[in-house]
């Protein structure tokens, strides 16, 4: 276990993130526009596009940048689109990926996916390959020195699935992805503010890789993450603290 931190690994993900903001004010945009041609303009009866603008909104996005999306997609005016796709392969050390992808062109992205794949060591798998390595759901994480016990009862309270915490004091609640904005909000009502929170594919088994393992998986990760059309990378992969 040398090397291996959830905290080191959650808050190296969200420097990572910080990095790459401009990026991830695109993959917002298109996630409620697409939020709000599918399910309507009103957050408030629109589940998806409320955990989107709570996304744009953590990132300072502006109200009229996010007004502007919800317009477009609700009215169909124009451009792209879209269409959400997910691929699945495997990475570094058999490591199982999952890549939630929104193209306005299905061959160019699977070419620009495979591509990624193939030249940082992994390969795209079918449809199902590794799917059932996950579960779908709602997830909060708190740092270290947060009150457990008033995490587990606002949570428990609000819908939670189920809170653990590790040997770090790190906690983490689960919930089902229905539940994710009630357990959210009771959360917050409570100043209960997590470190990384969302709407994921958790991996049910981990693969720990170190050392050049890890710094192979991360480059594949990045170039992933990299791809216009690519909005989410989920992977089993934990890696250690090297860069």
């Amino acid at each position: 276990m040398a090397g291996h931190s959830k905290w080191a690994n959650i808050q190296h993900r969200k420097g990572r993130q910080d990095a790459k903001r401009g990026k991830i004010w695109t993959k917002i945009i298109r996630e409620i526009t697409v939020a709000a041609r599918a399910g309507g303009p009103d957050p408030a009866t629109n589940p998806r596009l409320r955990l989107a603008w709570d996304k744009a909104t953590d990132v300072n996005m502006p109200k009229d940048n996010i007004q502007r999306a919800i317009t477009r997609g609700a009215g169909g005016a124009d451009g792209a689109n879209y269409e959400e796709i997910r691929y699945e392969g495997y990475g570094i050390g058999g490591a199982a990926v999952i890549v939630d992808a929104m193209t306005d062109n299905r061959t160019r992205t699977v070419a620009e996916v495979r591509h990624a794949f193939a030249k940082n060591g992994g390969n795209l798998g079918q449809e199902g390959s590794v799917a059932f390595m996950f579960k779908h759901c709602g997830q909060f994480i708190f740092a270290p020195g947060t009150s457990e016990d008033q995490v587990m009862e606002v949570a428990l309270e609000a819908g939670a699935e189920d809170i653990q915490t590790d040997d770090e004091g790190v906690i983490e609640v689960i919930t089902a992805p229905g539940d994710y904005a009630a357990v959210r909000d009771a959360l917050l009502a409570a100043s209960l503010t997590p470190e990384v929170d969302g709407i994921i594919m958790k991996a049910l088994n981990e693969t720990e890789l170190t050392g050049e393992d890890a710094v192979k998986m991360q480059k594949l990760l990045d170039a992933l993450e990299a791809l216009d059309d690519v909005q989410e990378v989920f992977t089993t992969a934990v890696l250690d603290e090297t860069e």
